[in-house]
C-alpha cells in the first residue's frame, strides 16, 4: 500500500486525538470556575458521564459490525458533523442556564460527545485493521494514523493554552471547536473519498460483542495491554502535578509534553522498521524495556532538573511509539479469518480496556494522598515513585508477559 493510501486513511487521526485533551483537561476547570458550576457538581457529572463511555464501547462495536460497507460510510460521515456540533456546544454553553440546567448541558453534551467520538474512532480501527491481510502493512496503517494523533495532541495541548493567555479561555475554546470541526471534516472526507476501502462482508447473523472473549490469543494479548496501558496511564494522570510540585517547572509544561509527544512521532518510522526485521511482538517488548530504562531515571530527578527531565521525555517519547503501533496492530493479525467481519467488536472491547486503565489510574490520587502528598506543594520521593517507579514495575510485568503472546503475525 503506498503512501497517499496510508495518509488518506491515517489524516483522520488527527481530530480524534486531539478531541479528548481539552474535555479531560480544560472543560472540568472552565465549568467548574469559570462558569461558576462548581467543584462538586462538575465532578458528579463527569464521573457519570466517564462511567457511561467506558461501558458502552463493546455495545457500539457489535452495533458497527451489524452495519454494511455503505453503512460504515454513512455513520462515519453523520457522527463526524454531530460530534463537531456537539463539541461546539460543549465548548460554548448558552447562558443564563443555573447550575442545575448548566450540569444538565454539561452531562448531556459530555455522554453525546464520548458516545460520537466512541463511533467514530471504533469504526476507524475496525476500518484499518480491514485494509490489508498482510502483517507489514497493518503496522504501518497503525504508524501513519498513530503518527496524525500525536500531532493532534500536541496541537490541543499548544493551542488552547496559547488562546487562553492572549484572548482568555471562552475565545480560546470557541476557536478550538471551531478549528476541531474543521480538521474532523477534512479528515473524514479524506477517508470517505481517498482511502480504500476495509475489505469486509455483511454478517447474515451478528455474533455477541462477547466473541473476542472466546479467543485465546485475545485474551493473552488483551492482558498483556491493558497491564501496560495501566503503566502508561499512571503518568499520563500525574505528569503536571509532577512537573509543578516535584520538579517546580510548571512554566515549562508545555514544552515538556510537546517534546514527550514529538519525539514519539518521530520514533513511529523506528518501530515500524523494527517489527519488519524481527516482528511485532520481539520489537513491542524491546520498546517497553527501553521506555523503562529512559523513564525510571525520573525517580532520580531534584527540583530545577530542566534539562534532565526533557531528555527523559525525548527518550521516553521515543519508546512510546512502540506502544502506539505495535499493539493495535498485534490485534489484527489475531483475529481469526473466519471472524474478520466481527472487526469492529474486537476494538470495542479494546477500547473499553484502554478507558478502564485510564480510570484506574486515577486511583493514583488517593494513593498520593495517603502519603501526605498534597497539590500545590513542594512533593517528594512519595510522588516521584508513583510517577515513575510503579509505571516501570508495570511494564516490567508486561515486557515479561509478552514473550507468552502468539506471534500472531498471519499471513492470508
Amino acid at each position: 500500500m503506498k503512501s497517499p493510501a496510508l495518509a488518506a486513511y491515517g489524516m483522520l487521526g488527527l481530530p480524534l486525538a486531539m478531541a479528548m485533551l481539552p474535555i479531560y483537561v480544560l472543560v472540568p476547570n472552565f465549568y467548574a470556575a469559570d462558569l461558576g458550576l462548581g467543584l462538586t457538581l462538575t465532578g458528579a457529572v463527569l464521573f457519570l458521564a466517564r462511567l457511561a463511555d467506558t461501558v458502552q464501547d463493546p455495545w457500539l462495536g457489535r452495533l458497527i459490525d451489524r452495519r454494511s460497507p455503505r453503512g460504515w460510510t454513512i455513520l462515519l460521515g453523520g457522527a463526524a458533523v454531530l460530534l463537531s456540533l456537539a463539541m461546539a456546544a460543549l465548548l460554548i454553553p448558552p447562558g443564563n442556564l443555573g447550575s442545575f440546567g448548566l450540569a444538565a448541558w454539561l452531562g448531556a453534551l459530555l455522554a453525546l460527545t464520548y458516545t460520537l467520538h466512541s463511533l467514530i474512532n471504533i469504526t476507524y480501527l475496525a476500518w484499518g485493521a480491514r485494509l490489508s491481510d498482510q502483517p507489514d502493512t497493518r503496522t504501518r496503517v497503525a504508524a501513519w494514523r498513530e503518527g496524525a494523533g500525536l500531532f493532534g495532541v500536541v496541537l490541543a495541548s499548544v493551542l488552547p493554552t496559547v488562546l487562553a493567555t492572549r484572548y482568555g479561555m471562552a475565545t480560546a475554546l470557541a476557536t478550538f471547536a471551531a478549528t476541531f470541526a474543521v480538521l474532523l471534516l477534512a479528515g473524514t472526507a479524506t477517508l470517505l473519498c481517498g482511502a480504500p476501502r476495509p475489505h469486509r462482508t455483511v454478517r447474515s447473523e451478528t455474533s455477541s460483542w462477547r466473541l473476542p472473549l472466546r479467543n485465546p490469543a485475545f485474551r493473552r494479548l488483551a492482558g498483556v495491554y491493558f497491564i501496560n496501558a495501566v503503566a502508561v496511564a499512571i503518568p499520563a494522570t500525574l505528569a503536571l502535578f509532577f512537573i509543578a510540585d516535584r520538579l517546580q517547572l510548571a512554566r515549562l509544561t508545555g514544552l515538556f509534553l510537546a517534546l514527550y509527544f514529538i519525539s514519539g512521532a518521530l520514533g513511529l518510522p523506528l518501530w515500524t522498521r523494527l517489527a519488519d526485521r524481527i516482528g511485532k511482538r520481539r520489537s513491542w517488548r524491546i520498546g517497553m524495556l527501553t521506555a523503562c530504562a529512559a523513564f525510571i531515571w525520573a525517580v532520580l530527578l531534584e527540583p530545577g532538573s530542566a534539562w534532565a527531565y526533557a531528555g527523559v521525555c525525548m527518550m521516553s517519547g521515543l519508546a512510546l511509539g512502540a506502544d502506539l503501533a505495535l499493539p493495535p496492530a498485534l490485534l489484527a493479525d489475531i483475529i481469526p479469518v473466519e471472524e474478520r467481519d466481527s472487526t469492529a467488536a474486537y476494538f470495542g472491547l479494546w477500547s473499553f480496556l484502554a478507558k478502564l486503565a485510564l480510570a484506574l489510574a486515577g486511583l493514583a490520587l488517593p494513593l498520593l494522598a495517603l502519603s501526605d502528598y498534597q497539590p500545590g506543594n513542594a512533593a517528594g520521593w512519595n510522588l516521584a515513585l508513583v510517577y515513575a517507579g510503579l509505571p516501570c514495575l508495570l511494564k516490567l510485568l508486561a515486557a515479561r508477559l509478552v514473550t507468552s503472546l502468539p506471534c500472531g503475525e498471519t499471513k492470508p
